[in-house]
């Protein structure tokens, strides 16, 4: 489970990132970034319906996504809005998997601390 410092919550933080975040794809997941003036990091996830319609497997994915961050939190860069989107497909992939796409797009996106 994600500190409450770490989660993106309201509407207007979302659309900051949306409009002047940059944009990396990996796999299933897209990622937008864009930097804040905070001393924490702070992450949303965004599961849309087509993924599924049942609110359960959205909520699985959702928390996958979470947990994969939790573990990497230390290792990631301060001071960054972080929206993760997911594709068609992702529910169907096993933690490895997203944990293993994760750690592409983190890399590619530079969010990782050296």
């Amino acid at each position: 489970m994600l500190p409450k410092q770490n989660c993106l919550k309201k509407k207007k933080d979302f659309e900051r990132v949306f409009k002047q975040g940059k944009g990396i794809r990996e796999g299933f997941l897209f990622l937008k970034m864009y930097k804040n003036d905070l001393s924490e990091s702070r992450f949303g996830f965004i599961v849309s319906q087509k993924i599924s319609k049942k609110a359960v497997v959205r909520n699985k994915v959702k928390r996958r996504l979470r947990a994969i961050i939790f573990k990497k939190l230390s290792k990631i860069k301060k001071g960054i809005d972080v929206v993760v989107i997911t594709n068609i497909g992702i529910e169907s992939q096993s933690f490895q998997e997203i944990e293993k796409n994760i750690d592409k797009i983190l890399i590619r996106a530079r969010c990782l601390k050296n």
